[in-house]
């Protein structure tokens, strides 16, 4: 295993592991769950149900509706990412994609990298009500 820095450049230095809450109702975020436990980890990915009880008591200071809305990722020193910031801690994390990470993360490639996860975004939003994240409407089952 390689040494561990900041996967996004915002000061974590080493990482030992990151915890990804991901929507356990959507369909999208069960295959990108499954995905990414399936690759080689240069970092190990803790996958929390965003939302459960889990995710409540081990970060209390979360949004957690919020966590429905949106992948977020927390290190395991505390720093919070969301979004297009936690996509790219994710694949950054991963043995084959690292690389990829850091491209995408580069001022030329980010904003595309940002349209395709918003593009991914709207389409997991599609299968939602306007409500949802403050409870589980079962749309996308």
């Amino acid at each position: 295993m390689t040494e561990a820095t900041d996967p996004a450049g915002h000061g974590a230095s080493r990482v030992g592991y990151l915890t990804v809450l991901y929507d356990q109702s959507c369909p999208l975020c069960r295959a990108a769950h499954r995905w990414l436990a399936g690759r080689a980890q240069l970092v190990p990915l803790h996958f929390v149900p965003a939302g459960s009880a889990e995710a409540r008591q081990r970060f209390p200071g979360l949004d957690h509706a919020a966590t429905l809305r949106e992948l977020t990722v927390i290190t395991d020193g505390g720093l919070v990412y969301v979004s297009d910031g936690a996509w790219l801690a994710c694949l950054w994390a991963l043995a084959d994609y690292r690389g990829m990470a850091e491209r995408l993360s580069s001022p030329r490639l980010l904003p595309t990298a940002r349209r395709f996860i918003a593009a991914a975004a709207a389409v997991r939003r599609s299968t939602r009500s306007e409500d949802y994240g403050g409870g589980c409407d079962d749309q996308c089952r």
